[in-house]
């Protein structure tokens, strides 16, 4: 009869006085460590399609999400991220005529943060822009190509962001983060061309 690991964890564990048979001291030992070790998916979607039925997920499992680069646990309900890998500063490429670091602000850029297991994304830097037409547009969208899939929200986000006071009526404008990608500013007018407009500190839910 097998016995129960000394770890508390209910790992059954082959004895001697079992009847001989590797393939069943593999399977019992297997068995026991693979659901409580990290099991790897290619995507939530692959996930779901193999641990169903009788290999249900168990509360404690963990899970790591290869599309998304992020580690899940299963509370007993429901996965809950519990980390996010994508958390390295990602260049945005801005959109004619913005530039980079605006006001010695830094490079424009993005990261995936996992804040008590609510996916987020933070922005940082600045743009800076060196003229505007007599009477721009009230909005601008100021990233050249949309962001990834796993950082767009899944409705709108609006924040506000500070820009300078020069040549500005206003330090502050409104920046939605769409749903496509897209980072769009509003805000501008004959009164409001300001030189640079900045983005640190500005985290949306997604």
């Amino acid at each position: 009869m097998t016995t129960k690991d000394k770890w508390g964890q209910n790992i059954q564990l082959w004895q001697l006085t079992d009847p001989p048979s590797i393939p069943d001291a593999i399977k019992a030992l297997a068995d026991g460590v693979i659901p409580r070790g990290v099991l790897r998916f290619a995507s939530a979607s692959a996930r779901g399609s193999t641990l169903a039925g009788d290999y249900a997920p168990v509360e404690g499992m963990l899970t790591w999400l290869n599309d998304v680069n992020r580690l899940d646990v299963w509370d007993g309900a429901a996965w809950t991220a519990v980390s996010t890998g994508q958390s390295t500063w990602k260049t945005i490429t801005p959109e004619s005529p913005w530039t980079q670091n605006g006001n010695s602000n830094g490079t424009f850029q993005y990261r995936l943060l996992n804040i008590s297991g609510e996916e987020s994304l933070q922005l940082r830097g600045a743009l800076a822009r060196s003229s505007y037409p007599t009477s721009p547009a009230s909005s601008y969208v100021v990233n050249n190509t949309a962001l990834p899939t796993a950082v767009r929200p899944s409705t709108l986000r609006t924040v506000l962001i500070p820009c300078s006071d020069t040549n500005s009526d206003r330090i502050a404008l409104k920046l939605d983060v769409r749903t496509d990608g897209y980072l769009e500013v509003f805000g501008f007018s004959s009164s409001v061309k300001p030189p640079w407009i900045g983005f640190n500190g500005v985290t949306v839910s997604l």
